[in-house]
Protein backbone atom coordinates (compact mmCIF):
# COMPACT_ATOMS: atom_id res chain seq x y z
CA UNK A 1 0.00 0.00 0.00
CA UNK A 2 1.10 2.88 -1.12
CA UNK A 3 2.30 5.82 1.95
CA UNK A 4 0.76 8.99 1.26
CA UNK A 5 1.62 12.36 3.50
CA UNK A 6 0.81 15.87 2.91
CA UNK A 7 2.76 19.45 3.51
CA UNK A 8 0.81 22.71 3.87
CA UNK A 9 2.76 25.83 5.03
CA UNK A 10 0.79 27.14 7.74
CA UNK A 11 -2.27 25.73 9.52
CA UNK A 12 -3.75 29.12 10.87
CA UNK A 13 -6.49 29.91 9.24
CA UNK A 14 -9.18 28.52 6.44
CA UNK A 15 -7.98 30.35 3.13
CA UNK A 16 -8.11 28.91 -0.61
CA UNK A 17 -4.77 27.43 -0.33
CA UNK A 18 -6.03 25.72 2.85
CA UNK A 19 -9.57 24.47 1.15
CA UNK A 20 -7.11 23.28 -1.14
CA UNK A 21 -5.33 21.09 1.25
CA UNK A 22 -8.29 20.07 3.39
CA UNK A 23 -9.66 18.52 -0.33
CA UNK A 24 -5.98 16.40 -0.50
CA UNK A 25 -6.79 15.91 3.26
CA UNK A 26 -10.10 13.98 2.07
CA UNK A 27 -8.64 12.27 -0.92
CA UNK A 28 -6.09 10.70 1.48
CA UNK A 29 -7.99 10.09 4.80
CA UNK A 30 -4.63 8.20 6.40
CA UNK A 31 -2.08 10.68 5.40
CA UNK A 32 -0.69 13.03 8.50
CA UNK A 33 -0.22 16.93 6.77
CA UNK A 34 2.94 18.43 8.59
CA UNK A 35 2.68 22.34 9.23
CA UNK A 36 5.12 24.63 10.29
CA UNK A 37 2.52 25.97 13.05
CA UNK A 38 -1.02 24.89 13.77
CA UNK A 39 -4.10 26.82 15.43
CA UNK A 40 -6.32 24.13 16.63
CA UNK A 41 -8.82 26.84 17.76
CA UNK A 42 -9.10 27.89 14.44
CA UNK A 43 -9.03 25.32 11.81
CA UNK A 44 -9.01 22.94 14.18
CA UNK A 45 -12.96 21.05 12.35
CA UNK A 46 -11.20 21.12 9.33
CA UNK A 47 -7.74 19.55 10.38
CA UNK A 48 -7.80 18.12 13.72
CA UNK A 49 -5.08 17.72 15.92
CA UNK A 50 -4.59 13.91 15.80
CA UNK A 51 -3.83 14.56 11.81
CA UNK A 52 -1.46 16.93 11.93
CA UNK A 53 2.34 17.43 12.74
CA UNK A 54 3.78 20.72 13.25
CA UNK A 55 7.28 21.42 13.76
CA UNK A 56 8.93 22.01 16.37
CA UNK A 57 8.06 26.18 16.48
CA UNK A 58 4.78 25.07 17.64
CA UNK A 59 6.62 24.60 21.18
CA UNK A 60 7.60 28.70 21.39
CA UNK A 61 5.26 30.27 23.74
CA UNK A 62 2.53 31.69 21.89
CA UNK A 63 3.55 34.67 21.86
CA UNK A 64 6.01 34.48 19.59
CA UNK A 65 5.08 32.32 17.43
CA UNK A 66 2.77 34.63 16.17
CA UNK A 67 5.33 37.47 15.47
CA UNK A 68 6.43 35.85 11.84
CA UNK A 69 8.87 38.13 11.53
CA UNK A 70 10.76 37.26 14.28
CA UNK A 71 10.68 33.57 13.19
CA UNK A 72 11.78 34.15 9.18
CA UNK A 73 14.94 33.27 9.50
CA UNK A 74 13.49 29.44 11.44
CA UNK A 75 11.55 28.56 8.71
CA UNK A 76 13.66 27.33 6.45
CA UNK A 77 14.84 24.81 9.15
CA UNK A 78 12.04 24.48 10.19
CA UNK A 79 10.81 22.64 7.40
CA UNK A 80 13.43 21.08 6.46
CA UNK A 81 13.75 19.13 9.65
CA UNK A 82 10.44 16.95 8.76
CA UNK A 83 11.56 13.41 8.17
CA UNK A 84 9.46 11.51 5.50
CA UNK A 85 11.47 7.96 4.95
CA UNK A 86 8.51 6.25 5.43
CA UNK A 87 6.55 7.80 2.74
CA UNK A 88 6.09 6.73 -0.55
CA UNK A 89 4.52 9.62 -1.61
CA UNK A 90 4.72 13.44 -0.57
CA UNK A 91 2.26 16.18 -1.34
CA UNK A 92 3.47 19.54 -0.80
CA UNK A 93 0.64 22.38 -1.29
CA UNK A 94 2.96 25.73 -1.20
CA UNK A 95 3.13 29.19 -1.01
CA UNK A 96 5.82 29.85 1.03
CA UNK A 97 7.73 27.13 2.70
CA UNK A 98 6.17 23.87 2.35
CA UNK A 99 7.92 23.76 -1.33
CA UNK A 100 10.98 23.35 0.49
CA UNK A 101 11.07 20.17 2.25
CA UNK A 102 13.59 17.35 2.39
CA UNK A 103 13.02 13.83 0.95
CA UNK A 104 14.55 10.77 0.49
CA UNK A 105 15.67 9.30 -3.28
CA UNK A 106 13.09 7.10 -3.01
CA UNK A 107 10.08 9.76 -1.74
CA UNK A 108 8.16 11.26 -4.68
CA UNK A 109 7.72 14.69 -3.93
CA UNK A 110 4.60 16.14 -5.60
CA UNK A 111 4.38 20.44 -5.21
CA UNK A 112 1.30 22.13 -5.54
CA UNK A 113 2.09 25.96 -5.70
CA UNK A 114 -0.14 28.65 -4.90
CA UNK A 115 2.88 30.58 -5.82
CA UNK A 116 6.22 31.32 -4.88
CA UNK A 117 7.12 33.22 -2.13
CA UNK A 118 5.33 36.78 -2.89
CA UNK A 119 7.22 38.70 -0.33
CA UNK A 120 10.51 38.14 -1.34
CA UNK A 121 9.89 38.27 -5.11
CA UNK A 122 6.99 40.47 -6.88
CA UNK A 123 5.44 41.92 -3.90
CA UNK A 124 8.90 42.40 -2.05
CA UNK A 125 8.52 46.20 -1.73
CA UNK A 126 4.92 46.25 -1.24
CA UNK A 127 5.59 44.11 2.12
CA UNK A 128 7.92 46.88 3.85
CA UNK A 129 4.92 49.13 2.46
CA UNK A 130 2.53 46.78 4.54
CA UNK A 131 4.84 46.48 7.44
CA UNK A 132 5.16 49.98 7.86
CA UNK A 133 8.69 49.51 9.03
CA UNK A 134 11.10 52.51 9.57
CA UNK A 135 14.39 52.61 8.10
CA UNK A 136 16.56 50.60 10.73
CA UNK A 137 14.00 47.65 10.81
CA UNK A 138 13.66 47.73 6.92
CA UNK A 139 17.20 47.59 6.60
CA UNK A 140 17.44 43.89 8.65
CA UNK A 141 14.63 42.57 7.07
CA UNK A 142 16.01 43.07 3.89
CA UNK A 143 19.23 41.29 5.00
CA UNK A 144 17.03 38.64 6.25
CA UNK A 145 14.91 38.74 3.00
CA UNK A 146 17.81 37.87 0.94
CA UNK A 147 19.03 34.77 3.22
CA UNK A 148 15.46 32.94 2.55
CA UNK A 149 15.48 34.33 -1.21
CA UNK A 150 18.86 32.27 -1.89
CA UNK A 151 17.19 29.45 0.30
CA UNK A 152 13.91 29.37 -1.84
CA UNK A 153 16.12 29.43 -5.44
CA UNK A 154 17.83 26.09 -3.49
CA UNK A 155 14.20 24.98 -2.35
CA UNK A 156 12.92 25.26 -5.31
CA UNK A 157 14.57 21.91 -7.16
CA UNK A 158 13.83 19.60 -4.61
CA UNK A 159 10.07 18.91 -5.71
CA UNK A 160 10.25 15.94 -8.44
CA UNK A 161 6.67 17.44 -9.74
CA UNK A 162 5.50 20.86 -10.20
CA UNK A 163 2.05 21.64 -10.25
CA UNK A 164 0.66 25.28 -10.61
CA UNK A 165 -3.25 27.15 -9.57
CA UNK A 166 -3.00 28.83 -13.20
CA UNK A 167 -1.44 29.95 -15.92
CA UNK A 168 -0.89 32.94 -13.78
CA UNK A 169 1.53 31.51 -11.47
CA UNK A 170 2.61 28.99 -13.69
CA UNK A 171 4.42 31.92 -15.53
CA UNK A 172 5.87 33.38 -11.90
CA UNK A 173 7.52 30.12 -11.67
CA UNK A 174 9.13 30.28 -15.23
CA UNK A 175 10.49 33.52 -13.93
CA UNK A 176 11.21 33.13 -10.68
CA UNK A 177 12.42 29.54 -10.54
CA UNK A 178 13.23 28.82 -14.10
CA UNK A 179 11.38 25.67 -14.12
CA UNK A 180 8.22 24.19 -15.86
CA UNK A 181 5.25 23.45 -14.50
CA UNK A 182 1.49 21.46 -15.10
CA UNK A 183 -1.77 24.25 -14.46
CA UNK A 184 -4.20 22.48 -12.44
CA UNK A 185 -7.03 24.36 -11.32
CA UNK A 186 -7.61 24.49 -7.71
CA UNK A 187 -11.02 22.27 -6.41
CA UNK A 188 -13.90 24.72 -5.96
CA UNK A 189 -16.58 23.05 -4.24
CA UNK A 190 -19.86 24.24 -6.21
CA UNK A 191 -22.30 22.07 -4.54
CA UNK A 192 -22.42 24.67 -2.01
CA UNK A 193 -23.40 26.92 -4.13
CA UNK A 194 -27.14 26.92 -5.98
CA UNK A 195 -28.87 29.77 -7.33
CA UNK A 196 -31.82 31.97 -6.07
CA UNK A 197 -34.48 33.44 -8.06
CA UNK A 198 -34.66 36.67 -5.80
CA UNK A 199 -31.71 38.79 -5.76
CA UNK A 200 -31.67 41.80 -3.70
CA UNK A 201 -29.81 44.81 -4.56
CA UNK A 202 -26.68 44.64 -2.82
CA UNK A 203 -22.77 44.18 -3.87
CA UNK A 204 -21.21 41.51 -1.83
CA UNK A 205 -17.25 41.48 -1.34
CA UNK A 206 -16.01 37.89 0.34
CA UNK A 207 -11.96 38.16 1.49
CA UNK A 208 -9.31 38.57 4.02
CA UNK A 209 -9.43 42.22 4.90
CA UNK A 210 -5.84 43.54 4.03
CA UNK A 211 -4.24 46.19 2.07
CA UNK A 212 -3.07 44.11 -0.23
CA UNK A 213 -6.80 42.88 -1.55
CA UNK A 214 -8.08 46.75 -2.21
CA UNK A 215 -11.02 46.48 -0.19
CA UNK A 216 -10.85 50.34 0.83
CA UNK A 217 -11.46 50.95 -2.99
CA UNK A 218 -15.48 49.19 -2.81
CA UNK A 219 -15.49 50.65 0.53
CA UNK A 220 -14.80 54.94 -1.24
CA UNK A 221 -16.59 54.00 -4.29
CA UNK A 222 -19.28 52.96 -2.19
CA UNK A 223 -19.52 55.35 -0.30
CA UNK A 224 -19.63 58.10 -2.99
CA UNK A 225 -22.40 56.43 -4.72
CA UNK A 226 -24.34 55.32 -1.69
CA UNK A 227 -25.37 51.93 -2.58
CA UNK A 228 -25.31 49.09 -1.01
CA UNK A 229 -22.16 46.49 -0.01
CA UNK A 230 -22.11 44.01 2.25
CA UNK A 231 -18.48 42.63 2.89
CA UNK A 232 -17.94 39.10 4.78
CA UNK A 233 -14.56 38.63 6.11
CA UNK A 234 -11.75 39.45 8.74
CA UNK A 235 -8.12 40.90 9.05
CA UNK A 236 -5.62 43.46 10.49
CA UNK A 237 -7.77 46.19 7.60
CA UNK A 238 -10.65 45.82 9.18
CA UNK A 239 -11.24 48.39 12.22
CA UNK A 240 -9.78 51.13 9.75
CA UNK A 241 -12.71 50.14 7.01
CA UNK A 242 -14.92 50.49 9.73
CA UNK A 243 -13.95 53.80 10.51
CA UNK A 244 -14.57 54.75 7.07
CA UNK A 245 -17.54 52.83 5.95
CA UNK A 246 -21.20 54.73 5.55
CA UNK A 247 -24.02 53.15 6.77
CA UNK A 248 -24.70 51.65 3.65
CA UNK A 249 -21.70 49.42 3.71
CA UNK A 250 -21.75 46.63 6.20
CA UNK A 251 -18.81 44.96 7.27
CA UNK A 252 -20.42 41.37 9.34
CA UNK A 253 -16.62 39.72 9.89
CA UNK A 254 -16.85 36.04 9.62
CA UNK A 255 -19.60 34.10 8.36
CA UNK A 256 -20.82 30.11 8.36
CA UNK A 257 -20.11 28.26 4.55
CA UNK A 258 -23.72 28.38 4.90
CA UNK A 259 -24.52 32.10 5.30
CA UNK A 260 -21.86 32.69 2.58
CA UNK A 261 -23.87 30.49 -0.08
CA UNK A 262 -27.01 32.37 0.94
CA UNK A 263 -25.60 35.92 0.97
CA UNK A 264 -23.66 34.86 -2.75
CA UNK A 265 -26.81 33.41 -4.12
CA UNK A 266 -28.90 37.02 -3.37
CA UNK A 267 -26.18 39.55 -4.21
CA UNK A 268 -26.66 41.37 -7.66
CA UNK A 269 -23.17 41.58 -8.11
CA UNK A 270 -19.78 40.00 -6.62
CA UNK A 271 -17.22 42.95 -5.92
CA UNK A 272 -13.37 40.97 -6.63
CA UNK A 273 -10.96 44.03 -6.29
CA UNK A 274 -7.29 42.85 -5.92
CA UNK A 275 -5.30 41.15 -7.71
CA UNK A 276 -4.88 37.15 -6.58
CA UNK A 277 -3.00 33.94 -8.16
CA UNK A 278 -6.02 32.19 -8.79
CA UNK A 279 -9.35 33.65 -6.22
CA UNK A 280 -12.08 31.11 -5.88
CA UNK A 281 -14.79 33.59 -4.50
CA UNK A 282 -15.27 34.29 -8.00
CA UNK A 283 -15.55 30.91 -9.16
CA UNK A 284 -18.50 30.42 -6.11
CA UNK A 285 -20.06 33.59 -7.07
CA UNK A 286 -20.34 32.08 -10.44
CA UNK A 287 -21.72 28.93 -9.54
CA UNK A 288 -24.32 30.75 -7.31
CA UNK A 289 -25.37 31.97 -10.87
CA UNK A 290 -23.93 35.72 -9.98
CA UNK A 291 -22.01 38.12 -11.85
CA UNK A 292 -18.66 39.67 -11.26
CA UNK A 293 -16.62 42.92 -11.16
CA UNK A 294 -13.25 42.15 -10.85
CA UNK A 295 -9.94 43.84 -11.41
CA UNK A 296 -8.60 42.45 -14.36
CA UNK A 297 -5.18 40.82 -13.68
CA UNK A 298 -3.86 37.48 -12.03
CA UNK A 299 -5.75 34.34 -11.78
CA UNK A 300 -9.07 35.78 -12.32
CA UNK A 301 -9.18 36.36 -15.94
CA UNK A 302 -9.00 32.70 -16.22
CA UNK A 303 -12.18 31.97 -14.34
CA UNK A 304 -14.53 34.87 -14.94
CA UNK A 305 -15.71 35.84 -18.89
CA UNK A 306 -15.47 39.67 -19.48
CA UNK A 307 -18.87 40.52 -20.48
CA UNK A 308 -20.18 37.07 -20.10
CA UNK A 309 -20.12 36.22 -16.62
CA UNK A 310 -18.50 39.44 -15.58
CA UNK A 311 -16.74 42.54 -16.02
CA UNK A 312 -13.27 44.06 -15.88
CA UNK A 313 -11.60 47.61 -14.85
CA UNK A 314 -8.28 47.90 -15.50
CA UNK A 315 -6.18 50.00 -12.99
CA UNK A 316 -6.55 49.38 -9.16
CA UNK A 317 -7.73 52.99 -8.99
CA UNK A 318 -11.10 54.23 -7.40
CA UNK A 319 -11.74 56.34 -11.13
CA UNK A 320 -11.11 52.53 -12.96
CA UNK A 321 -13.65 50.73 -10.63
CA UNK A 322 -16.30 53.64 -11.06
CA UNK A 323 -15.66 53.46 -14.39
CA UNK A 324 -15.68 49.44 -14.53
CA UNK A 325 -19.00 49.50 -12.14
CA UNK A 326 -20.81 51.80 -14.75
CA UNK A 327 -20.08 49.34 -17.19
CA UNK A 328 -21.53 46.63 -15.16
CA UNK A 329 -24.59 47.99 -14.18
CA UNK A 330 -25.58 48.87 -17.66
CA UNK A 331 -24.33 45.32 -18.96
CA UNK A 332 -25.86 43.35 -16.04
CA UNK A 333 -29.17 44.64 -17.13
CA UNK A 334 -29.44 43.81 -20.92
CA UNK A 335 -26.99 40.60 -21.61
CA UNK A 336 -26.26 38.90 -17.91
CA UNK A 337 -27.66 35.46 -18.16
CA UNK A 338 -27.51 33.39 -14.42
CA UNK A 339 -27.06 30.20 -16.87
CA UNK A 340 -23.85 31.14 -18.46
CA UNK A 341 -22.23 31.86 -15.26
CA UNK A 342 -22.72 28.62 -13.71
CA UNK A 343 -21.69 26.73 -16.11
CA UNK A 344 -18.50 28.80 -16.15
CA UNK A 345 -18.12 27.70 -12.86
CA UNK A 346 -18.56 23.87 -13.83
CA UNK A 347 -14.84 23.81 -15.13
CA UNK A 348 -13.25 24.40 -11.84
CA UNK A 349 -15.40 21.39 -10.00
CA UNK A 350 -13.92 19.12 -7.05
CA UNK A 351 -13.77 15.82 -9.62
CA UNK A 352 -11.80 17.05 -12.19
CA UNK A 353 -9.03 18.07 -9.29
CA UNK A 354 -9.36 15.08 -8.17
CA UNK A 355 -9.06 13.24 -10.95
CA UNK A 356 -5.76 15.05 -12.10
CA UNK A 357 -4.37 14.57 -8.69
CA UNK A 358 -4.69 10.98 -8.22
CA UNK A 359 -3.42 10.63 -12.09
CA UNK A 360 -0.26 12.26 -11.12
CA UNK A 361 0.38 10.33 -7.87
CA UNK A 362 0.30 6.97 -9.32
CA UNK A 363 2.07 7.81 -12.51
Amino acid sequence: MVKVAIVHDFLLKLGGAERVTKVLSEMYPDAPIYTLLYDENSVGSDFPAERVRPSFLQKLPKPIRSKHTFLLKMFPKAIESFDFAEYDIVISSSNSYAHGIVTNLDTKHICYYHSPMRYIWDWYNEYFEELGFGKYKKGIAKFMLHGIRMWDQLASKRPDVNLANSENVKARIKKYYHKDSEVLYPPVDLDRFKPKRKIDDYFLIVSTLSPYKKIELAVKLFNKLGKRLVIVGDGKQRAYLESIAGQNIELVGRKSDEEIADLMARCRGFIFPGEEDFGITPVEAMASGRPVLAYGKGGVIETVIDKKTGIFFKNPTLESLETGLAKFLSWEKKYFKSKDAIERSKDFNRDKFEAEMKKIVNC
